[in-house]
């Protein structure tokens, strides 16, 4: 059985949830990380804004310090300042709103400050950047393509969704 034999069966597998994370294991090692990512991109902007939202979220809250940084500084720079201060929570005091501001004044977030964001802070911003800047799928796609245990955290069901496409892109 040739390799897209083998991706088009572990993608049936997933998308019937029948599949587990073996397959995606599998597909992942041996993919180019650009496929990954545009797997991992199709199936987060697959729902629109609330299930962006939700799986970033998700994302964030599986990940170590250093992929929670990753993250919102994606989020931040895909957003740039105009986006950041139409952001509802941008004024209410929490640990997002503190970065937020740190961040538009120039600099980063480290780990440290990432991991006193909550997941559900997270999903608001995510939401609210995803419907200013779509682009910002893609962006977090070839984020976590590095990281596709962390990818895995998401279920089978996203699973699945990144390996059809990967197998659509390699028919």
């Amino acid at each position: 059985m040739g390799f897209l034999s083998s991706l088009v069966g572990a993608a049936e597998q997933l998308a019937g949830g029948q599949g587990s994370e073996a397959h995606f294991d599998q597909v992942a090692q041996n993919v180019p990380q650009s496929s990954l990512a545009q797997g991992l991109a199709s199936a987060l902007g697959s729902g629109g804004s609330g299930q962006f939202a939700q799986m970033a979220s998700q994302l964030f809250s599986n990940g170590n310090g250093d992929q929670k940084a990753s993250m919102l500084n994606t989020l931040i720079s895909t957003a740039g300042p105009e986006i950041l201060s139409q952001f509802p929570g941008a004024g209410s005091g929490s640990p997002l709103s503190s970065l937020l501001q740190a961040v538009q004044a120039g600099g980063t977030v480290s780990s440290d400050q990432a991991a006193g964001v909550a997941p559900e802070e997270i999903q608001q911003l995510a939401a609210h950047v995803h419907q200013f800047a779509p682009s910002v799928v893609d962006r977090l796609g070839e984020v976590y393509s590095e990281h596709p245990a962390l990818i895995k955290t998401l279920g089978v069901a996203a699973l699945g969704l990144i390996v059809n496409h990967i197998a659509e892109n390699h028919k």
